[in-house]
């Protein structure tokens, strides 16, 4: 992948962020201190799945991100520090955090903006599972709520050991993933979130060998690896992007030579469950993928 493809799918994931008010990325910086006087753990959380994992820690928050979407009833009433790609710096200061999350992904373009007003920021990676789960355990570690993290990970390590049984022995079937927005879409690699759920739900994905979370597509390459299922994740505004790929796959007459079209076997993923980065509703996400993967195998 060429440096201005990256920059591309940089700027396209971006986008899906900003739009959707969620967001996913490693631990970078430790927990800023901007005002040491100012009492007790005082977080702001400026992304969504961010907002939820710190609810599911149980954790009290002083700022949270604008989004449509429904934020935990914890967080009713608590001041809105704006949207994930562009939060409002005077808000923030004004709130005397002791620790602002964001994520990896959004790193790049937020640290200079960030650095220039003295505010140190913590980013989370939620790029895969395990990447998820261990900073899920670290927030759990540093507030005090180790019981809690441990839990939310057991969950997920269940439901994945319970999916492995049922499809042991059995021949896994090869998957693509098209990740689009309004207008424009990439193939997602088994480097990307949804490529790892995939796996653990016991799909092989058709795009192997390759660093990067997505690829521009090449339709007659895909054909070639005729995947058994086709996945099809919508985000920024869903319902568009679903019309989009309806659009894509009735016009361009390579796509019914596909045996997943041919098949019946081409799935619109919901946004809620399947976010470009890792989010606590990956244990719902998977159960949904092994209906997808192995539609014959009794729950």
């Amino acid at each position: 992948m060429n440096k201005r493809l990256k920059l591309t799918v940089a700027v396209w994931l971006a986008l899906i962020l900003a739009v959707a008010g969620c967001g996913g990325g490693s631990t970078g910086a430790g927990p800023s201190v901007i005002d040491a006087d100012a009492g007790g753990d005082r977080i702001i959380a400026t992304t969504v799945a961010l907002t939820e994992i710190m609810d599911a820690l149980e954790l009290d928050l002083v700022g949270i991100p604008s989004s449509y979407k429904d934020l935990p009833e914890r967080y009713v009433g608590v001041q809105e520090v704006g949207n994930p790609m562009s939060p409002d710096m005077e808000i923030i200061l004004s709130l005397k955090p002791t620790e602002v999350l964001s994520v990896t992904t959004l790193q790049y373009d937020l640290e200079p903006l960030f650095a220039n007003r003295g505010i140190q920021m913590t980013y989370v990676n939620l790029e895969s599972i395990e990447a998820m789960h261990r900073e899920i355990l670290a927030l759990g570690e540093r507030y005090d709520r180790k019981a809690q993290a441990e839990a939310i990970v057991r969950r997920f390590e269940r439901k994945v050991a319970e999916i492995q049984e049922k499809v042991k022995g059995r021949e896994a079937p090869t998957v693509l993933i098209l990740l689009g927005v309004p207008g424009s879409y990439l193939v997602a690699t088994e480097n990307s979130y949804i490529g790892d759920l995939v796996r653990l739900a016991g799909g092989k994905n058709v795009i192997v060998g390759e660093e990067a979370e997505y690829l521009a597509s090449n339709t007659e390459y895909l054909h070639q690896a005729n995947p058994d299922v086709i996945l099809r994740a919508a985000h920024g505004m869903p319902e568009e992007v679903v019309k989009m790929f309806d659009e894509e796959f009735r016009t361009n007459d390579v796509w019914k030579h596909f045996n997943a079209v041919k098949n019946g076997r081409v799935y619109d993923l919901e946004e809620e469950l399947f976010g470009t980065t890792g989010n606590l509703a990956a244990v719902e996400a998977l159960e949904v993928l092994e209906q997808y993967l192995y539609p014959d195998v009794q729950n």
